[in-house]
Formats: structure tokens, sequence, C-alpha cells
């Protein structure tokens, strides 16, 4: 593709348009450097204009509550079957312990989701579980902010108690969570999850569960699983339906919307060997994820204006490099990860507060401590430099 024409939609988007499907496709089809740097260049002029130069990030605590799963998705070494070694179940009290550790790091938010357990009932339901797990938390913890189960969550709940989705997040809502996760996406496009994520719900009662939760009140975050077997055009078709599902909430004046875009590349080290075999590589490939990264930041950028990657998955260095391509944020502290550690990955599971704050440093830019919905938290802006 000439540059004239890589230059011709860069200048749009510079213009404050939303560029198109077959735009962004050019975008993500460049191969050479020139071309990938005045890419980078106006994703990180957005980036600039859309949510300034202090990068953020937030002090949360993960609980995996259950790897015990009924589904097999191809790309998950998380999973196990109830008495598989490895397999766990948090109680009460193991949950409780945790987020009280949460709150003595200063831990702001929790974040929870676990796997798809059959035995996860109280008196024969689901739902009553899953509001036990939240009451365990808000109880004593009023203060903490839950973004907990996924639409994947949601609509297990709701299928296996005969419940609506409607019903299903607005009990929980009800019951003190905060947010929900945007996980589960994977690529929104069956072809790809018919491989991938078979038992998975389908891409279009994901985008009905989030826009759903949006309706209710309920902000939730937005991903994709990138770096497998999909391609260029179902990459940029998966990031149309997130826009378009953003427009929707807008056009609707919901009373939430969706408060950031994740790019989760694969891991493959530990995942099932046939996907990990197709795919041939156990760990991401930088530069790919980058130039998503910056295509993300230009597509999405006018609707959806904090964009972070996963340090989990690129590493904290990895992660860094990814705030001059587009992300104005650089995520939690996590404190413990289980789901992509155990699919190998080398970013490890915790990161300090102050290694997030060194890392954004090291790019001359401001820090600034946040919540989950995005809203500053105290005076630590301090600026990079004096």
């Amino acid at each position: 593709m000439k540059k004239k024409t890589v230059d011709a939609i860069l200048d749009r988007a510079l213009q404050g348009y939303n560029i198109s499907t077959a735009e962004a496709l050019v975008l993500l089809q460049q191969r050479d450097p020139d071309a990938r740097a005045s890419i980078q260049t106006t994703a990180d002029l957005l980036r600039r204009r859309q949510s300034g130069d202090t990068v953020t990030y937030v002090i949360n605590r993960n609980i995996n509550f259950t790897n015990i799963c009924e589904q097999h998705c191809s790309f998950c070494a998380f999973r196990r079957d109830e008495g598989d070694e490895g397999a766990f179940w948090l109680d009460s009290a193991q949950i409780q312990e945790k987020a009280t550790d949460a709150v003595q790091r200063d831990a702001t938010e929790i974040c929870m989701q676990g796997g798809l357990n059959l035995q996860a009932k109280l008196n024969g339901e689901f739902l009553p579980y899953y509001l036990q797990l939240v009451k365990i938390i808000k109880d004593k913890f009023p203060q903490l902010h839950l973004h907990a189960f996924s639409p994947q969550e949601i609509e297990f709940i709701a299928r296996e108690d005969n419940l609506s989705f409607s019903y299903v997040i607005s009990a929980l809502r009800d019951a003190g969570v905060g947010s929900m996760p945007g996980t589960a996406a994977e690529v929104l496009d069956d072809a790809v999850r018919r491989v991938i994520c078979p038992e998975k719900l389908n891409s279009a009662t994901w985008l009905e569960i989030v826009g759903t939760a949006h309706s209710l009140g309920l902000p939730t975050t937005s991903t994709m699983l990138c770096g497998h077997i999909e391609t260029a055009e179902q990459q940029v078709l998966h990031l149309e339906k997130v826009r378009s599902l953003q427009q929707t909430a807008i056009d609707q004046n919901y009373p939430a919307r969706i408060t950031e875009f994740i790019l989760l590349p694969f891991v493959g080290q530990e995942a099932p060997a046939p996907l990990r075999s197709r795919v041939g590589r156990d760990q991401p490939i930088l530069a790919d994820t980058l130039l998503l990264t910056a295509v993300s930041r230009i597509f999405l950028g006018n609707l959806i204006s904090n964009h972070q990657p996963s340090w989990v998955k690129l590493g904290l260095d990895g992660a860094t490099e990814a705030l001059k391509w587009g992300c104005n944020d650089i995520g939690g502290t996590l404190m413990e990860e289980h789901i992509t550690t155990m699919a190998g990955a080398v970013g490890g599971s915790c990161q300090s507060v102050q290694d997030l704050q060194n890392a954004i440093s090291s790019l001359g830019r401001d820090y600034q401590q946040r919540d989950t919905i995005y809203r500053p938290l105290g005076v630590d802006n301090l600026a990079a430099i004096v």
C-alpha cells in the first residue's frame, strides 16, 4: 500500500474522524518501518489529545475463586476438572483473607473471576452462591470496588438458573458489584470462537450481556485476545463491534459505558497442545501487539479514551513500550494472577506501586493513581521531571 494512502488515513484520524474498518485494515497490514512509525506517532498524538499525558494505574487485587470449569477452551491452561492436580476452590475464609490483605496494601479494587464450577451452588442454585461471594467482600470492606464476573459467568448463571441476563446483572449490581470485566470476548468472530472456545457464549451474546450491563448502570471494560489464529480482518471486525457497542450506549444515553480497552496477546507456553502447535510460538510477538495497540487507539479513541496494555502478558518492559503506542494506563498491581501465569506468561503476577510508577517515570511522564472507573485518587501525580 502506498504511503500516501496510509498518510491520508492518519490525517483523517488526526482531524477527529472515526476511520473505517477498511482503513483500519490497511493500517494493520503495514510492514514498512516508516509506515509503522507514522501509525505509532499518530496513535501517540491521539492518546495525548484524548487522554492527556499523565499515565494512570490502579491498586487492585485479583481473586480467582476457582479454576474448576465445565468448559475446555483451547487456549486455557488455567482450568481443571474437580479432583485434578492443581484444582482449587477458595472458601469464604480464604477469600476474606485475600481481601483483607488487599486492603492492608491500599487496594481500592478487587477483580474477581473464576471457572464455571458446576458445584458452585447454594440451595441448588448458582446466583445465590455468586451473591454470597459479593457479600463476603462487601460486608467487611464496603469501600472496595468489586470488578467482578465476566459476561461468560453471567451467561452461565442465567443459563443454569433459567434467569434473564438483566435479572442476574441487576441482582449482582444491587449486592455490590461495581463493574463488569469485559473478558471472555476473545475475538468477537464466531468462526474463530468455534476453534478456540466452542463451548463459550457466542459473539452476539457477549455483546448483548455487555450492552445490558450498560443499560442497567454497570460499567464494563472491553478486551481482545489477539495473536493466535485470528486474521487482521477479524481483529478489525472485533474493534468495530466494540466501537458500535459503545456508540449504542452513547446514543441510548445509558447510565454506564465501556471504561477501557485492553489487548490480551495469546500466551501459548502451557496452553493445550493443539492450539499451541497451530499458533507455533509460546510468547506474544511484541511488534505485532504494538501495531494493533496503535490501530486500536486510532479506531476506538474517539469513543473509548482509556487504553491499557497487559504487563502480565507482555512483561513490564513491553507494557511500558505500549505507552508510546497509544496506551494511557498501565493497569493494576494485581497482587496475584493465575490465569495467564499458568499459561506460561513471563510478566509475573504482581507489580508494586513503585514498579509501576518507575516504569511510567522512565518515559518522562507523570503518574496518577485512579479508581476502577478512571476517577483520579489522592495527590500522587508527582512530576516525573521536576
